[in-house]
């Protein structure tokens, strides 16, 4: 069972973001969203990813900490911050996203032209293209490609017809996107439930 962790509170929110936007950290790295969609993805991962490849994904390498004390503050925080995503699912409850579910731009996102939720996907699928063998093993590949067909289309990374037939019907994309939390807990339970 996942230790038992409490979500971030807006403080350690806002101390995140902070460092993630500062000169220490990468400008490849992931913001909160991104992060977010990581987690849930590792959460659901057959494979437990170790903390230190999952640091150095998100953070794009190994970032100028100041101290040995942020160093331990920033790796605190995001692991209560999994821990807590990997509570959620275990307790069969759906995540609340960090952002809308939903692929329409508002003013905000109109400048980069990528809805949240996009960036969402795009690093969840990140996650899962770390044991990506492991997630398509033969014996689930039908069931699991089904369960990720709505964060493959969110996330915008395929480039096959089909993706791009479903990404054009802007009505089924929306239907799609809008099952993305309660087919987080699906996933994790194929994963998952034996064990229970």
């Amino acid at each position: 069972m996942p230790p038992i962790a409490q979500p971030l509170n807006d403080e350690e929110l806002d101390r995140l973001e902070e460092f993630l936007f500062s000169d220490a950290v990468s400008e490849e790295s992931l913001d909160l969203i991104g992060i977010h969609g990581l987690f849930c993805a590792l959460s659901i991962s057959p494979e437990p990813v170790p903390e230190a490849e999952w640091l150095a994904l998100l953070l794009d390498g190994e970032p100028k900490w100041e101290s040995d004390a942020q160093r331990a503050e920033i790796a605190g925080l995001l692991r209560q911050w999994y821990q807590s995503i990997g509570s959620d699912l275990y307790s069969d409850e759906e995540v609340d996203l960090p952002c809308d579910t939903t692929l329409e731009l508002d003013e905000e996102d109109k400048e980069t032209g990528i809805a949240p939720l996009t960036l969402w996907a795009e690093a969840f699928m990140e996650g899962v293209f770390l044991h990506e063998e492991l997630w398509f093993s033969p014996e689930r590949e039908e069931q699991v490609a089904e369960l990720l067909l709505p964060i493959m289309v969110a996330s915008d990374l395929f480039e096959e017809d089909d993706f791009k037939q479903i990404r054009r019907d802007k009505r089924l994309c929306e239907e799609m996107v809008r099952q993305i939390p309660e087919l987080l807990v699906d996933l994790y339970l194929v994963f998952h439930s034996p064990e229970k």
